[in-house]
């Protein structure tokens, strides 16, 4: 391999050991049993990337290589473990799930670029690898997804995704700088969102005038 596909190797890998661990610690949240604990890893890992290349029409890629599949159980397993010493669930979900976020928006918006599809579908392809592991998660926990949600989520994958594309553009930075760049300040978006309280607009149908507000 050369040193493009060794990054984007690495990058795939973390990305699934963070969403692994995302939807460990989100099932265990939730008391599920070990099986279900994998399950849901599973799922968290694989559901945007699925979808992805779904769209793609290409090969499914976890069902062509046992890799995927031997770290999201090992990494179940490991969060298994370590759930005895961690003390504060939310906290650590919310740290995997945000690079897992930035970590598959890449993922999602090179194999866009890698089929030479317009800029802006790359971008969907990226928003739609980062975070639809966590919509089935969220579905099958019973949980509003986050991208339904007034979180700051969805956008942080277009902000990251459009930053990248203008980086590489009109920048003379290499391409392993530019990925790094974009998953930290996907990273940094949602944090900031959630230290801030940063919000979409929200509407709702008022029962008592019925009017969109």
């Amino acid at each position: 391999m050369d040193f493009h596909q060794n990054l984007n190797f690495i990058i795939e890998m973390l990305g699934t050991i963070a969403f692994a661990m995302s939807g460990s610690f989100a099932a265990m949240q939730k008391k599920f049993d070990p099986f279900g604990v994998v399950i849901i890893a599973f799922i968290t890992s694989v559901g945007g990337g699925t979808v992805r290349d779904l769209l793609l029409n290409i090969h499914i890629f976890w069902m062509h290589d046992l890799t995927t599949c031997s770290i999201i159980f090992t990494t179940s397993i490991f969060s298994m473990i370590f759930k005895s010493l961690e003390k504060n669930f939310q906290v650590t979900l919310f740290i995997f799930d945000s690079f897992g976020l930035g970590l598959f928006t890449i993922i999602g918006l090179q194999k866009g670029l890698n089929a030479d599809l317009h800029p802006i579908i790359c971008v969907v392809l990226g928003t739609i690898t980062g975070c639809f592991g966590g919509i089935l998660r969220d579905v099958l926990l019973h949980k509003v997804p986050l991208i339904f949600r007034k979180e700051i989520y969805a956008t942080a994958c277009i902000i990251g995704g459009t930053s990248f594309l203008l980086l590489s553009k009109y920048t003379d930075l290499s391409n392993a700088v530019t990925k790094i760049l974009t998953i930290l300040l996907i990273v940094i978006i949602r944090t900031l969102a959630v230290k801030y309280h940063w919000e979409m607009p929200k509407f709702y149908i008022d029962k008592e005038n019925s009017k969109l507000k």
